[in-house]
């Protein structure tokens, strides 16, 4: 599990495996059934830290699809608010973030910590 360095929102975590594999179905049960835990444990700790009202999720498998290179695949989780959009990504193509990346992984690492399966 890691920390988006590029967010959609603040919070915006990825989860992905060791193996390097293209496709969902090319990964062990073993393996689907780790990143899955990985994801209920980041949904906990994004609820304990930052409170969101819903989610994002989703999976990227491939290049093309924003994986980065053919032979990887990985699952984001975006923690989403009521009102979370503004005009600024409309208007003047940026995205603001309310708080910065080092405060959002402190908040989340200690979440994490607190709420071991």
């Amino acid at each position: 599990m890691m920390l988006n360095l590029y967010p959609y929102n603040n919070g915006h975590l990825m989860v992905a495996p060791y193996e390097h594999v293209g496709a969902l179905d090319l990964l062990s049960p073993e393996t689907l059934a780790d990143m899955m835990a990985q994801a209920q444990w980041a949904l906990r700790a994004l609820r304990k830290s930052m409170n969101p009202d819903g989610f994002n999720m989703g999976i990227n498998m491939g290049k093309v699809a924003g994986a980065g290179f053919a032979e990887h695949i990985h699952y984001h989780i975006v923690p989403r608010w009521n009102g979370d959009t503004n005009f600024m990504p409309v208007i003047g193509d940026v995205k603001v973030m309310p708080e910065h990346l080092d405060s959002v992984y402190q908040k989340l690492l200690q979440a994490l910590d607190e709420t071991k399966a």
